[in-house]
């Protein structure tokens, strides 16, 4: 294991290459692939050790496995934090955290603005088993403090918040949360530790759909919870009991996207950011929503706690879902497909993709209208890309 002391001293672009690199005795220069399910023992009273956890050491891939483990440390080293636990998803991530720090009686206060896998898990799991949640808007300070109750243990915070970028202050709402005795949980989807670290700021453990950014070329699902040793360690003991965990040969695939990371990220948002300042200059485009715009109602916040606006501009046209779909179907290079974080550019309507299983009356005070699109921009050049959109605008 290679995991030396003066790794937290190098670079974010340095850890994302060098981070928590896991070797065999032959020394690969290459991250190892460590594809098995289980592992053996030079006697028995090892491995009696190994499972009472007396001694560290590999036995069973659904919670110890090598790759696994390089990617989990190279991503709690990029994110600050003192531990990662790997899972099979990002919706997976984010229900072990759910079913592990809370129980039946429990109160959530969450932003509205979220992914629409997400609000289901809220509304349809979670509510099955009497955890109660409440949805503010994610801007504004009093609603988070409004409504929290007694039972209250848990924030949820999606920033950006998907598809409308919404902002939120992570300070500011860490600072309520903790005041009323309550966790806060940031989903850092749609920044990355490349753009933005939520532990700094005060969150408790952040969540990622690694399939996105992380990865960065669409190619396998993956996630991830991140923060402290002793709040990581409970979501472990869920994780490796329950067994939501991400396979060897995804968190491999995984290393290799987060060395690129970096470099990705400053591609994507300085061609989102050109892409945002075009769409405003279209007749056919009533409101673009890009927080790297001065017009964003979170612009200021954007700058002091992101390091871009990021990668995702979401904008409304006239004319409703007949204008948006006429959009969509006119393009010819970018992908018709609801997944972001590729490096091919994707495009989706959102009320009739991924919210379309919440009902109306939360994808409208959601402001996911029905003219909504949402682009993630990949790193085509930034004219095919203006030009493709241009066909159905």
């Amino acid at each position: 294991m290679s995991n030396d002391d003066s790794c937290p001293s190098f670079h974010p672009e340095t850890l994302a290459i060098r981070g928590g690199r896991e070797t065999s005795e032959y020394r690969e220069h290459s991250q190892s692939l460590h594809l098995t399910s289980s592992f053996t023992f030079e006697s028995a009273a090892q491995a009696a050790a190994m499972f009472l956890g007396e001694i560290e050491g590999y036995t069973y891939s659904r919670f110890t496995n090598p790759t696994v483990s390089a990617f989990q440390q190279r991503l709690a080293m990029m994110e600050g934090a003192e531990r990662a636990i790997a899972t099979a998803s990002g919706m997976a991530a984010i229900q072990a955290t759910m079913l592990t720090l809370l129980k039946s009686g429990d109160h959530i206060v969450s932003s509205q603005s979220l992914f629409g896998s997400t609000i289901n898990l809220f509304n349809g799991v979670l509510a099955k088993f009497g955890v109660e949640v409440s949805y503010v808007d994610a801007a504004k300070l009093e609603e988070w403090q409004a409504a929290v109750k007694p039972n209250t243990k848990l924030f949820f915070l999606e920033t950006p918040s998907n598809p409308l970028t919404d902002l939120a202050d992570i300070a500011a709402v860490a600072d309520i949360a903790h005041a009323a005795g309550a966790l806060l949980v940031v989903d850092n989807c749609f920044c990355s530790p490349a753009l933005q670290q939520p532990l700094q700021l005060g969150a408790d453990l952040v969540v990622h759909s690694a399939t996105k950014y992380l990865d960065g070329h669409g190619r396998v699902m993956g996630g991830a919870v991140v923060g402290s040793d002793k709040l990581v360690e409970q979501v472990y003991l869920h994780v490796r009991t329950a067994g939501p965990t991400l396979a060897p040969f995804n968190a491999w695939v995984l290393l290799s996207g987060l060395e690129t990371l970096h470099l990705r990220m400053e591609k994507h948002v300085a061609s989102a950011q050109a892409l945002a300042e075009w769409l405003q200059q279209q007749p056919a485009v009533s409101r673009v929503f890009f927080p790297g715009l001065p017009s964003h109602p979170q612009y200021e916040l954007a700058c002091r706690q992101q390091k871009g606006g990021g990668a995702v501009v979401s904008f409304e046209v006239e004319g409703g879902r007949e204008a948006a779909w006429r959009v969509v179907d006119a393009v010819q290079m970018i992908s018709r497909t609801a997944n972001v974080g590729d490096v091919k550019s994707t495009i989706t309507h959102p009320a009739s993709t991924t919210h379309a299983r919440i009902t109306p009356e939360a994808r409208a005070k959601a402001g996911i209208t029905e003219g909504l699109l949402r682009v993630a921009v990949g790193l085509e050049h930034i004219e095919d890309i203006k030009a493709d959109l241009l066909r159905g605008l």
